[in-house]
């Protein structure tokens, strides 16, 4: 009888009410990340059928997502990479 004493607390039933709304908010939340990533791929798809280079194309997407002073350091890297291993002239 005493567990469902504590079962009936106020408070116990708030914390129980809280824990199922961030639960539910999580779930509507990785339902629209879907949702998201979905139009996403259809947008890759979209351009692939336009001609463009999805590859490229994600490529850009992740630079213009960067610092500019990061990217310059990035590139920087590489080109000092590829010129040690003889890929640039």
């Amino acid at each position: 009888m005493a567990n469902a004493a504590v079962r009936d607390e106020p408070a116990h039933r708030f914390a129980k009410d809280q824990l199922k709304a961030f639960v539910e908010r999580v779930e509507r939340l990785e339902e629209e990340k879907k949702a998201i990533a979905d139009d996403i791929r259809d947008v890759y798809a979209e351009a692939k059928v336009n001609g463009f280079d999805v590859k490229a194309l994600r490529s850009v997407v992740r630079l213009r997502k960067q610092d500019v002073n990061e990217r310059k350091e990035e590139e920087a890297i590489l080109e000092t990479y590829l010129h040690a291993l003889g890929m640039l002239e």
